[in-house]
Parts: C-alpha cells; sequence; structure tokens
C-alpha cells in the first residue's frame, strides 16, 4: 500500500499493514485533496457535468464517469456481477459496476483516485451502497481506494470533503439548470426538423453552464436571465409550426426507482428509444427527488416527534427551495412555447388516500405521487422502471397500480423490470406494445391551473 494512504484505515487504525478485509475504510484526508481525482458515477450526466464542476470550483479534482452510458454497458454489468452478490438491487450492481470498471480500465492510477456516492439517509441504495462499495473493492483489489459520502446528515465524515451553505447554493443552482435543460431537451427531440439539434444545444449549454458554475459570484438575478436565454433558444429551434402545448406528440411518463428512471446506463437508453418511437418522455426534475427528502425529515417529525431542531431547518429549505422551484416554472409558463414541470408543493398532496407520507423507503410516497401527477398533466402513458432487489419501489410503484386505474381506468401503465439478466429487446417490445395502445394527450394547460 503507498504510504500516503497507510494507517488511514478506520477499522484498522493501529496496524502497521492493512489488512485487506470487508470492513476496511480508508478516509479521504485533507492530503488527498491536493492530488487525488474523484470519480462520480453518472446518473444524469448533463445535471452531474454541472455538479461537478461546482467541485472543482472548491478545490476538488473531479471527474464524471461515462462507462455504459451509451450503450457498452456489458463491461460495467459483468464488473458488478463479479464483485457485487447477486441478491443486491440492480442499481448498485450498476453503479458498484462502473466504479470497478473504471478502476481497472488503465485509465487512472489507482493509488491517485476516490470515490464519490451520495447518501440521504434512507434504508436502500441512500445509505447501504458505501459499505457494498467497500466490500467490492477490497474484493477487486482496490482497497486503498478511499471512498467519499456526499451526505448532509452527518453519517460520515471526510476531513478532505467538506460541504458548505455556499456550495450547496451552488448546487442547486446546477440542479435546477439540469431540470431544465431535461425538460427542454424532452420537449423539443420528438418535433424537431433537424434531428440531433436539441441535444447538441443541451451540450453546448452543459459547457456554457459547468463554466458560470466557477464564476467568482452567482447573483440569482442573472440566473434568471440565462434561464431565459436558455428557453429562447430552444424555442427558437425549427419545428415545422408544431406547438408543443396545444397538439402534442404522444407523451409516456417515466417514473421508478431513481437511478433506473434518469440513467441511460440503468434503463437502456429509454429516453432514446421513446423518441425514436415518435413519443415525447417526460420525467420530472431532480429538485423533485430533492424536496421529497426535506420533506420526508419534516414528515418524521410530525409523525414520530424526532428531529425537532433538523425539522426546522428542514421547512426552511423547504419554502427556499419550493421558491426557486416556482421561479423557473413561470419563467418556462411566460415563454408559452414549453410544458413547465408541476409544482412539488401540488405533487406531494397527491399521494393522499393511496398512501401514507411515511412511506418512504425507497423512492415511498414519490413514486405513487409521481404517476398521479402525470395523470394530473394529461399524460396518460406511463412506464414504471423497476429494478432488480428494489422491494420497496415495487410496491409503491407496481402495487399502486391496481388502485390507481380503478380511479382512472382509461390510463395506460406498464412496469417494466430492468436488471443484469433482462434484454434489451424484450423491454423494448413491451413498450412498443404500450406505444401501440398509447393514448393521445390532451392540450395542456399549465397556465391555468
Amino acid at each position: 500500500m503507498s504510504a500516503d494512504v497507510k494507517n488511514k484505515c478506520v477499522e484498522c487504525a493501529e496496524c502497521n499493514e492493512c489488512e485487506r478485509t470487508d470492513t476496511c475504510n480508508v478516509v479521504f484526508t485533507e492530503e488527498m485533496r491536493k492530488t487525488y481525482k474523484i470519480l462520480i458515477p453518472t446518473m444524469l450526466p448533463r445535471h452531474f457535468k454541472i455538479l461537478a464542476n461546482v467541485f472543482s470550483y472548491y478545490g476538488y479534482n473531479t471527474e464524471l464517469l461515462e462507462d455504459g452510458t451509451h450503450g457498452d454497458s456489458k463491461t460495467v454489468i459483468d464488473a458488478g456481477l463479479k464483485y457485487v452478490h447477486n441478491d443486491s438491487c440492480y442499481p448498485a450492481l450498476l453503479v458498484i459496476g462502473q466504479f470497478i470498471a473504471a478502476l481497472q480500465s488503465g485509465r487512472y492510477d489507482t493509488h491517485k483516485v476516490a470515490l464519490m456516492l451520495t447518501q440521504t439517509g434512507g434504508g436502500c441504495r441512500a445509505s447501504n451502497y458505501i459499505s457494498l462499495l467497500r466490500k467490492a473493492l477490497v474484493r477487486a483489489g482496490f482497497e486503498y481506494v478511499p471512498v467519499i459520502s456526499l451526505n448532509f446528515s452527518g453519517l460520515e465524515s471526510c476531513p478532505g470533503f467538506k460541504l458548505t451553505l455556499p456550495m450547496i447554493h451552488r448546487l442547486l443552482y446546477g440542479i435546477l439548470y439540469g431540470d431544465l435543460l431535461l425538460t427542454l431537451v424532452n420537449q423539443t427531440r420528438p418535433y424537431e426538423l433537424e434531428k440531433g439539434r436539441a441535444e447538441a444545444l443541451a451540450d453546448e449549454w452543459s459547457e456554457r453552464l459547468a463554466r458560470e458554475m466557477t464564476a467568482s459570484r452567482i447573483r440569482y438575478s442573472e440566473v434568471k436571465k440565462t434561464y431565459r436565454r436558455i428557453i429562447d433558444s430552444f424555442a427558437a429551434i425549427d419545428v415545422g409550426g408544431r406547438d408543443r402545448r396545444t397538439a402534442p406528440a404522444v407523451r409516456v411518463g417515466i417514473v421508478g426507482e431513481i437511478f433506473v428512471k434518469f440513467s441511460p446506463l440503468g434503463n437502456n437508453q429509454l429516453e432514446d428509444f421513446l423518441v425514436s418511437e415518435g413519443a415525447e418522455p417526460v420525467l420530472s426534475g431532480l429538485i423533485d427527488f430533492c424536496l421529497y427528502v426535506v420533506t420526508n425529515s419534516i414528515v418524521d417529525y410530525e409523525l414520530y416527534g424526532i428531529g425537532k431542531m433538523k425539522a426546522k431547518i428542514y421547512k426552511i429549505a423547504d419554502k427556499f427551495f419550493l421558491r426557486k422551484q416556482k421561479d423557473l416554472i413561470d419563467i418556462i409558463d411566460k415563454e408559452g412555447s414549453f410544458n413547465p414541470p408541476t409544482p412539488f408543493a401540488h405533487t406531494r398532496t397527491l399521494a393522499r388516500g393511496y398512501v401514507g407520507m411515511g412511506a418512504k423507503m425507497g423512492e415511498g410516497w414519490l413514486l405513487t405521487a409521481e404517476m398521479l401527477e402525470l395523470i394530473d398533466e394529461g399524460v396518460n402513458n406511463v412506464i414504471c422502471t423497476q429494478p432488480f432487489g428494489c422491494l420497496p419501489n415495487h410496491i409503491v410503484g407496481k402495487g399502486m397500480m391496481k388502485p390507481i386505474k380503478e380511479r382512472y381506468p382509461h390510463v395506460n401503465l406498464v412496469a417494466i423490470d430492468y436488471d443484469a439478466g433482462a434484454t434489451k429487446i424484450n423491454q423494448e417490445n413491451r413498450i412498443k406494445l404500450m406505444l401501440a395502445n398509447a393514448i393521445p394527450t390532451p392540450p395542456c394547460h399549465h397556465g391555468t391551473r
């Protein structure tokens, strides 16, 4: 083991030669910050590219992994199957497989890299992936590689990586920019006359926004001006005179476990496939999941009386995030070419009568609420992405389809399973069958709601 990581293992700090055990935990130190590269797994490539630049602004050398996101997923899946227990959920297999594949690729000095994963404090991916990753690193011979927990709840401390309020502030704007691009790209690709123009424009804006995140100061007035410039640039793309709000293509909502819902690696490029079939994909943004996590901390106090001070802080954060989301929605709505996202304040009321707010394992009540949100928007065709091993999301996803269809019999709901043994062709055939019975989308009137 290299000298700079020797004696850094939490569980074996007394030893001179770190033993390869499943409990080995190498700490990312302040010294490592100066020379190490931090690898970040993919989920939302454009979002994460912008967020990675926020970390770079604060002195962290980061790189977003893209292994497997463009259809070349076999190496990632094989690494996951080899080093992750086969009863673990599919998203864990993919994320850890992507890390291991990157370390084995020869592209990096493995004694000068660290790995970053998010933790939100939930019962599944949100807490336990880091333990699974550390065990996989030991099995693959990379026990000396430090793992950084990106969390807001004190689950793990990391001397070499600190979240600060100014950093969180920039990360929030990065998420909102990413959500805006996600919305505009999906509402442009099915209609554009010059194929690939929306994707190319989004890539241009991603580069520009990534640089903007490194500005010495971010003014909110400038952020809102940038929103307008982005929207205007997408509205200028030639769509042959079609009005996306009053005469849309068949709109297909995508819900499910967060990684498989968003990640091209996790869902076999589902958005690309829907666009190729002439449909418009509809997804809620990452800010909704952030607000879901915030809401759950407030609900914990309301239901169980725990975390009083934490709940007070999160109520302030909730109001702040909702206000920022509303500003973005208002700007999209005012321009008039695109359907804005649904305000999360409305979304979280929709699951009432279906599932309680205390159901927060995995995506919990949010998954049910998102299906109902899509129906509320007139999106009557919904794909629920269900990864192997994700029991909570099968319950609040596939399990809630029957009561939803009892109330909305006209809705076309389908659950698609994603796992290492499922073939892309079978998934796409099921989706084609769904599209053959797709229900047309009525004109949308967000501005009057």
